[in-house]
C-alpha cells in the first residue's frame, strides 16, 4: 500500500498543469458514468417489477373502471399505468366536449394524441442520461490520447534538454502517456458497455409499451370498459363482445 501511495504521488508530482487537468477531467467523466449506471440500473429494475405487477393487475381486473379506480387508489409510477391513466383520462375529458384545437377531432384521434404523447413522454424519461454515457464513451480516449501526446512531449523535451535519451530522462514523461491512454480507456469501456446495454433494455420496454398501447387503444375505442368486458388479454373476444 505504501509503495503504490509513493507511485501515485511521484506520478502527480511530475505532472504539469495540462496533466492535472486531463486527470481530473477523467475523474469526472468517471464519476458521471458510474452516478448514471448505478441510477439507471436502479430506475430499470423498479420499472420492470412495478410494471409486472400492475400489468398482472391490469389483465385480471373485470373492467377498465375497475383499472381505473385502482390507478386513482395507487398513482401511475411506471410507463404502462401512466399510459393507462392517461388513456382513461383523455376518453372522459373528450366526452365533455371539446374546446381547444389539441380537442379537435373524433375520441379515437384525441386518444390517439394522448398516448402518443404519453408515450414520447416516457420514451425521452428512459433514455434521460445515456447522452452523457454515449459522450463519456467516444470522447475518453481521445482525453487519455491527449495526455499521453503530453507525456511523449515531456519526454522529448527532456531529452532535448539533456542531450541524452537515457532511462531515467524518459521513464517519467512516458510513464505518464501509459497511464493517461489506460485511463482514458479504463474510463470509456464501462461507459459504451452501460450505453448498449440500457438502450436495448429500454428498447425492449419501449416495444412492450407500444404493443400494451395497440390492446388499450383497441379497450378504450371498442367499448370494451363496461364490467362485462373480457379479462383476458385477447382481443377477439372483446371484439367479438362490442354489442353494448
Amino acid at each position: 500500500m505504501a509503495t503504490q501511495t509513493a507511485g501515485l504521488v511521484g506520478f502527480l508530482s511530475q505532472t504539469d498543469g495540462v496533466g492535472k487537468a486531463i486527470l481530473t477531467l477523467l475523474l469526472l467523466m468517471s464519476l458521471a458514468t458510474w452516478i448514471l449506471i448505478f441510477t439507471k440500473a436502479l430506475q430499470f429494475l423498479l420499472i420492470r417489477r412495478r410494471s409486472a405487477r400492475f400489468l398482472q393487475t391490469f389483465w385480471n381486473a373485470p373492467s377498465l373502471q375497475a383499472v381505473g379506480k385502482h390507478l386513482d387508489d395507487h398513482h401511475p409510477a411506471e410507463p404502462f399505468s401512466h399510459l393507462t391513466w392517461h388513456g382513461l383520462a383523455a376518453v372522459r375529458h373528450h366526452q365533455h366536449g371539446t374546446r381547444k384545437l389539441d380537442e379537435a377531432g373524433s375520441t379515437a384521434e384525441f386518444l390517439t394524441r394522448a398516448m402518443r404523447r404519453v408515450i414520447d413522454e416516457e420514451t425521452s424519461r428512459m433514455e434521460s442520461g445515456l447522452t452523457v454515457l454515449a459522450s463519456v464513451g467516444s470522447t475518453a480516449p481521445f482525453v487519455g490520447l491527449f495526455g499521453t501526446v503530453c507525456g511523449v512531449y515531456h519526454a522529448l523535451v527532456n531529452i532535448g534538454l539533456s542531450g541524452q535519451g537515457t532511462l531515467d530522462k524518459v521513464a517519467g514523461p512516458v510513464g505518464e502517456a501509459l497511464v493517461m491512454t489506460a485511463l482514458g480507456l479504463a474510463v470509456a469501456i464501462p461507459a459504451v458497455l452501460a450505453y448498449n446495454t440500457m438502450v436495448r433494455g429500454n428498447r425492449l420496454v419501449l416495444a412492450r409499451l407500444d404493443s400494451f398501447a395497440h390492446d388499450l387503444y383497441s379497450f378504450l375505442t371498442t367499448g370494451a370498459h363496461s364490467s362485462d368486458a373480457p379479462a383476458a388479454p385477447v382481443l377477439k373476444p372483446v371484439v367479438a363482445g362490442r354489442g353494448h
